[in-house]
């Protein structure tokens, strides 16, 4: 016999032990098959469950849909609307009358109009000319009555000449001033709130008909 190079693997010496496992087990499996018993399944108990249902009847069948007696309509209007007849003549023509729209004239100059503004006072002068030196006089007494010089231009010792144009309407009333020719914010603003104080005059009349009409006032700030 060729020797191994090494004893462990050798096989040979372990085969008696090898031999003597496979009988010890080959045993153990006879004797297990005949003590193995086998046992009839029992039915388990749970007791008795006693439902007592009660049974229902049936819904009755739904109703069956009401029939719809369509019925026609026979019934007939013995009374008629009555129209009065009137008689219209056919020559006659219906005339509608509108409401004349009043055009806007445009101011006149104060100098050219027929019959200049009159200023409260000044209504029983008859001569055209002493009139209108009556308005020019009441206009400068008015203006000097309700004059304040504005206190940041006279502390500035801003002076001068402010001119405002204004209209005088068809009623009478000063409207629309504007400045004309101006010197200092402040002196202007003071020169359009005098004028704003003027009163309602008699308007001025072209050809017997009230007419706007246009004046220019010139208001001095002077310091002294």
């Amino acid at each position: 016999m060729i020797k191994k190079k090494s004893e462990r693997a050798d096989l040979e010496s372990k085969r008696t032990t090898l031999v003597l496992i496979g009988l010890v087990v080959s045993l153990s499996l006879t004797i297990l098959g005949f003590e193995w018993r086998t046992y009839e399944a029992a039915l388990m108990d749970f007791g008795n469950l006693d439902l007592d249902l009660e049974k229902k009847p049936p819904p009755p069948p739904p109703a069956p849909p009401e029939v719809i007696e369509v019925v026609e309509n026979e019934i007939e209007i013995e009374k008629e609307i009555e129209i009065d007849n009137q008689d219209f003549d056919e020559d006659e023509v219906f005339e509608i009358i509108e409401d004349p729209v009043e055009e806007e004239v445009a101011p006149m100059n104060f100098m050219v109009v027929e019959n200049k503004p009159v200023f409260p006072g000044c209504e029983g002068i008859a001569d055209q000319m002493q009139q209108y030196m009556c308005f020019q006089q009441k206009i400068a007494q008015h203006i000097v009555s309700v004059f304040k010089y504005p206190a940041i231009a006279k502390d500035m010792g801003i002076q001068g000449k402010v001119f405002i144009t204004f209209v005088i309407d068809k009623t009478g009333k000063v409207v629309s001033p504007v400045v004309s020719r101006s010197v200092d914010k402040y002196l202007d603003d003071e020169a359009l709130r005098i004028v704003g104080t003027l009163p309602m005059m008699t308007p001025a009349k072209q050809r017997g008909k009230p007419v706007p009409v246009t004046f220019t006032v010139p208001i001095s700030f002077k310091l002294q």
